[in-house]
């Protein structure tokens, strides 16, 4: 009996040590690095409907030329509408699609 009792006791308390050591971790789970990241950028891109053009011109690739063709080619209803309308290269479509939206202007209907 007491041979059973010398082994049950330590491992007793290394399963509630275990229990206790996973259960804290769980609890202080924090949001992941790309989840913040995603958050910011959603809160930062740049609507190509309403940007000036000094804000166009500061995406990678959209210079004087390519910023005054993309205010020409208003409005989009999507951001894909860049290569579609053959505003920019789909090279530079690559380098700015995760950093612009096209968001669409509510028009009030009269009453």
């Amino acid at each position: 009996m007491k041979y059973q009792q010398r082994l049950f006791t330590p491992l007793l308390a290394v399963l509630v040590a275990l229990l206790l050591s996973t259960s804290s971790s769980f609890a202080q789970t924090k949001p992941t690095e790309g989840a913040a990241k995603s958050a910011a950028a959603t809160a930062t891109l740049l609507d190509l409907n309403t940007a000036s053009k000094p804000d166009l011109m500061k995406l990678p690739g959209i210079a004087d030329a390519y910023a005054q063709k993309i205010i020409d080619g208003r409005p989009y209803k999507t951001k894909n509408e860049l290569v579609t309308k053959k505003i920019v290269p789909q090279a530079t479509y690559a380098k700015i699609k995760d950093l612009v939206i096209a968001k669409q202007i509510d028009k009030a209907s009269p009453k």
